[in-house]
């Protein structure tokens, strides 16, 4: 516990956020995880399997190790943030936290009824739900609970730990109360900029993103030129870090999809339709990085 924390009952002094729960142990939640344990704050993790059980620390772990190998963190820090973060497989456990995120599958049903669940959980009114999607409207969510205006959009990007914007999506039952708080929390505690976005469907950088990525699909699928020409033309040439396609394989195929999906959806504009080439290769469990291959290998 900080200076902050009443140990009678373990709630900030100023109503400030200590104990943190996160549902989904994928990428997001871990970074997620990872990134709350290290600004001192109590994490629990909650997963769907044993098997996410048994891995979910170690993963963290080596991400850990990689911070230290960098000189970003020091031994001591790698082990009180180890300490800070616990697994669950039961949702129940998150009963007491202040501040939930769920960072799941980008599938909406499956968002409405954690959200659903959640809200039968978690004790306290004041209590912050919170979703990292990536396109689904947050008022959509924020309806299948008995709270609407305490829930907003968080969304962080990957890697979570290092990239330093997070945008911060109010619906229109969203407090404004909540959401004072929310983005003081975000600035001050995890040290991230912020910025406001709108709540539509892709919100403000992948509305601006998704476009560029399904764009460079369409080359690759029509023959104009490869993945690697494409990537290293914006890489070489626009002094992008990483190559649309690259980019793709990194973020998930199938969550590529299904961020197009939900965007032409609800905006109805050509650009945004995920093109037959990503689809197929979603069916044939192309998935990018988490699946060995996409635009490209990995061993």
């Amino acid at each position: 516990m900080n200076d902050r924390t009443n140990p009678a009952d373990g709630t900030g002094l100023d109503g400030a956020i200590e104990r943190v729960g996160v549902v989904g142990s994928g990428i997001m939640g871990l970074g997620i995880a990872e990134l709350c344990a290290k600004a001192g704050l109590a994490v629990t993790v909650a997963v769907s399997s044993a098997d996410s059980l048994a891995r979910g620390p170690q993963r963290l772990a080596r991400s850990l190790d990689r911070g230290l190998a960098k000189g970003r963190i020091t031994p001591e820090q790698r082990d009180a943030a180890l300490s800070r973060v616990e697994f669950t497989t039961t949702l129940a456990d998150l009963a007491d936290r202040q501040f939930v995120i769920e960072a799941v599958k980008e599938d909406e049903p499956l968002k409405l009824e954690l959200f659903a669940t959640l809200d039968k959980i978690v004790e306290d009114p004041e209590a912050v739900l919170a979703t990292n999607t990536s396109s689904i409207p947050i008022v959509r969510l924020a309806r299948a609970t008995g709270r609407p205006e305490q829930v907003i959009g968080v969304h962080f990007f990957n890697p979570v730990p290092a990239l330093p914007l997070v945008e911060l999506i109010d619906s229109i039952l969203t407090s404004s109360q909540l959401s004072a708080r929310v983005e003081t929390f975000v600035a001050e505690v995890l040290g991230k900029t912020v910025i406001r976005s709108p709540d539509r469907a892709g919100f403000l950088v992948n509305a601006l993103l998704f476009p560029y990525l399904l764009s460079a699909i369409r080359m690759v699928e029509s023959g104009i030129a490869t993945a690697e020409v494409i990537d290293q033309g914006m890489v070489s040439g626009c002094s992008h870090p990483m190559g649309p396609l690259k980019l793709t394989d990194l973020i998930g195929l199938d969550t590529t999809v299904s961020i197009a999906e939900a965007m032409y959806e609800e905006l109805k504009e050509p650009l945004y339709a995920p093109p037959p080439m990503l689809l197929r290769m979603v069916e044939g469990g192309l998935l990018g990085r988490k699946s060995g291959r996409g635009f490209y290998s990995y061993p």
